[in-house]
């Protein structure tokens, strides 16, 4: 078997530290011993279905210790998983299931409703007993207890994760195991993560930053412990009772965390064991940064921009969160960027050009979307003009992120704009496209629909619907439309009543979101 896989990091931490705390959920604790065995369980019986090489295993859950049981088990075998975030709409995990041709979805009584309302045709397993003719976990740690053996081989494909590209419609990234490997060893060296360190699971794992966590976890004997974000005083004690060492979130948490109307101000020697932040996903503003270091008063904040394509690019010392805290900071180990104009040639210092992508991290491409493959992920050639290109190095793979950078005189990075419109919001990238397929498809009263984001230092960019009828229609009901078909995250903050949309003047079909945008700035 690969050392490049985790799986090879699961059976070593079970062998050195059989009896330490792998994962805890409130009061619920297994041990790499215990997890070791639960994972073999699943995956037999996820073997057993003597399913095709690289069949697409979805799950769709809520967050629980059987949820990390099952992505290890999916990893520990030679099918892919497919995290299916629990706040999708059937009506996507619909198209997922169909993008991927997923052939199992493993999930729980929750979202079995869901399940059932697609009619899925596949194979069905229940985290939790729900229905005699539907396996459940608890029956597969009954009676699934034959030896276990695996070999996976470290280049094979291991996750498709989904995001809204392009065309509006989710696109799958394919990971490799070796790429989560190497995310996971990159960050437990900047980080100097430990086995003395217990890391919050806050965030949801249906994207590499999340799952990034439990593999880190893993890498590193530490201890993972879950939570699910209700309320700031709920998460507060998640911290204190789980006394949590290392932090990963969105700009989003930090938000929830400090919210006026919800947030009692705790006891800050509670948080002292508290010794690192991290933070993908969003900008972070200075009163999130300042609300972090007033609560926790020993932690170093690392500031961390990701890609689709990649896993990381860069991340920004904690050192200089306060001198600059606008930047991206500068390349991760192995990682090489340049910021590059129309013409392919290097920028000068301060001016703005895409950021190129090169080195380690970079996945695999886009699940059946040549075109969007094509977009990004480009040969080395593109560099031609900026680094000497010699013999086989010719063949090479960069990614073309999209996003527009500049560098400082000092080699710091800052995000100026992406090349596409899609919307950032929450720690997720949301295409107006989508939203405007669905108002065109069930609103038909409406006319013309426009949406885009708007700056919100809360959360990004909030997402603001504009849009035209013969007459206005009542806000609530094109929310309680959207509520069927859109998940929560992609619903619009802010809808806007209009006669009529203006125009762009090259092209009378478009409408003009610039001028809408600076309309609603000036409002």
């Amino acid at each position: 078997m690969s050392i490049n896989c985790i799986r090879i990091l699961l059976e070593n931490a079970a062998l050195s530290h059989p009896d330490k705390v792998a994962i805890t959920y409130n009061e619920e604790k297994i041990t790499y011993a215990d997890l070791l065995t639960r994972v073999n369980q699943v995956a037999l019986y996820l073997q057993e279905l003597d399913m095709p090489k690289d069949t697409r295993v979805g799950l769709y859950s809520n967050k629980s210790i059987s949820q990390v049981i099952a992505i290890l088990a999916i990893l520990s075998t030679d099918y892919i998983l497919v995290p299916l975030t629990r706040l999708l709409k059937p009506e996507q995990v619909q198209y997922i299931i169909d993008d991927c041709e997923i052939q199992c979805i493993i999930t729980d009584k929750l979202k079995l409703k869901s399940i059932e309302e697609i009619e899925f045709t596949g194979h069905v397993v229940s985290i939790e007993t729900a229905d005699k003719d539907i396996p459940s976990f608890e029956e597969i740690f009954k009676y699934y207890n034959k030896p276990f053996s695996c070999d996976i081989n470290g280049h094979e494909n291991a996750v498709i994760t989904y995001s809204f590209g392009l065309t509006g419609t989710p696109k799958g990234i394919v990971i490799s195991h070796r790429n989560l490997i190497d995310s996971a060893r990159v960050v437990s060296q900047y980080l100097e993560l430990t086995e003395d360190d217990v890391i919050s699971g806050l965030l949801i794992f249906n994207l590499d930053y999340g799952l990034n966590q439990i593999f880190c976890s893993i890498m590193n004997r530490a201890t993972l412990a879950l939570h699910r974000f209700i309320l700031p005083d709920d998460f507060f004690n998640h911290l204190i009772n789980d006394q949590v060492t290392v932090l990963p979130l969105m700009p989003v948490n930090i938000s929830q965390m400090f919210d006026e109307d919800l947030y009692t101000q705790p006891n800050i020697e509670l948080f002292d064991n508290v010794r690192t932040i991290t933070s993908s996903g969003g900008n972070v503003t200075n009163r999130m940064i300042e609300d972090c270091e007033k609560t926790f008063r020993n932690a170093r904040f690392f500031s961390m921009h990701g890609l689709t394509e990649a896993f990381r690019s860069t991340y920004l010392d904690p050192s200089q969160i306060k001198i600059r805290p606008d930047s991206i900071g500068k390349p991760i180990p192995d990682v090489e960027l340049y910021v590059i104009n129309e013409e392919g040639k290097e920028c000068a210092t301060r001016e703005v050009g895409e950021l190129i992508h090169r080195g380690s991290y970079i996945y695999r491409g886009f699940w059946n979307a040549p075109k969007e493959t094509a977009e990004r992920f480009k040969s080395v050639q593109i560099l031609k003009d900026v680094i000497k290109i010699e013999g086989q190095l010719a063949d090479e793979i960069v990614v073309a992120t999209g996003d527009y950078v500049y560098k400082d005189e000092e080699g710091y990075y800052y995000f100026v704009s992406r090349r596409d419109d899609m919307i950032k919001t929450s720690g997720f990238r949301v295409s107006p496209y989508e939203i405007e397929s669905v108002v065109e498809k069930n609103l038909p009263q409406i006319q013309q629909c426009a949406v885009f984001g708007m700056d919100n230092p809360q959360i990004e960019e909030e997402i603001v619907m504009v849009y035209s009828a013969p007459s206005e229609i009542s806000e609530k009901e094109i929310s309680f439309e959207l509520k069927k078909h859109l998940a929560s995250y992609m619903l619009p903050s802010r809808i806007v009543y209009r006669k009529s949309l203006p125009l762009v003047q090259s092209d009378q079909n478009q409408i003009n979101k610039d001028e809408l945008k600076r309309e609603l700035a000036g409002m």
